[in-house]
């Protein structure tokens, strides 16, 4: 029988998880940590932390959840697969009982209207099955005046678009002559290209889309970063992703 989309993904995501855990490991260790804090400090409310609601969603190995916390908010943390939180209690070692793990779809979210104060979710967006509904969902679960921060890029663009396969192409050839790990092909790359083709927002350009799709939904304010990527990934990041720069969109309820 075949599997289903989502079903490719969860599986996907399943067995990456160790090798995705190790590089948020990489990350809590190196300049990145203090460059994402550096970043959320710009955002995030600084006063009575503690009461401040944050839902991360897509935790994967726990990076973001655990910094915030670091920080001192309140996080409860998602993530579809049991893998990746199982993962992400390891990597928060004696944060993890502070954080609220919770196995959930990003698209159907167990939550009441208006629960939270702040979502933060990277890298997630272009790999729903359906990201209208996910962010119509995110929009429901925040409080007015509730803050969305999304980091994403556009990843798999180069399946669908000649000149961004020539980019990406460039991307892999640098990588390999500076001898860094390839962040693309040391992952099971069949396996994402074929979720990558099936998935809505490959083809799209973004995050032209996302302003687009959050406006209709009411967000009252939405702000879109290009150039974040160049103050929050590392130097090996950069080279592997100079076709796929990462992007934020800052959206207000």
């Amino acid at each position: 029988m075949r599997t289903t989309l989502l079903e490719q993904i969860e599986n996907y995501w399943e067995n990456r998880a160790p090798g995705y855990s190790e590089v948020n490991q990489e990350e809590l260790q190196g300049v990145q940590k203090g460059q994402w804090i550096a970043e959320f400090r710009k955002h995030l409310p600084q006063d009575n932390k503690k009461e401040v609601k944050i839902l991360d969603i897509g935790t994967g190995p726990g990076f973001f959840s655990i910094i915030l916390t670091e920080e001192g908010y309140s996080m409860t943390a998602i993530d579809y697969t049991s893998g990746m939180l199982e993962q992400a209690r390891q990597n928060a070692g004696i944060l993890a009982p502070q954080i609220d793990f919770m196995q959930m779809d990003a698209q159907n979210l167990r939550f009441a209207d208006e629960t939270f104060d702040v979502i933060v979710t990277r890298n997630v967006t272009w790999n729903l099955e359906n990201p209208e509904r996910a962010y119509s969902e995110w929009h429901r679960v925040l409080k007015k005046g509730g803050m969305m921060l999304n980091f994403d890029a556009n990843w798999y663009n180069h399946l669908f678009d000649a000149a961004k396969r020539e980019e990406y192409e460039a991307d892999r050839r640098k990588v390999e002559a500076a001898q860094m790990e390839d962040h693309y092909t040391c992952t099971d790359i069949d396996t994402m290209e074929e979720i990558a083709r099936q998935v809505p927002l490959s083809p799209v350009t973004r995050p032209g889309w996302d302003v687009d799709v959050l406006s209709r939904l009411g967000f009252q304010s939405i702000e879109v970063d290009t150039e974040v990527w160049d103050r929050v990934l590392s130097p090996v990041e950069k080279m592997n992703y100079a076709s796929t720069p990462v992007f934020m969109i800052k959206a207000v309820k």
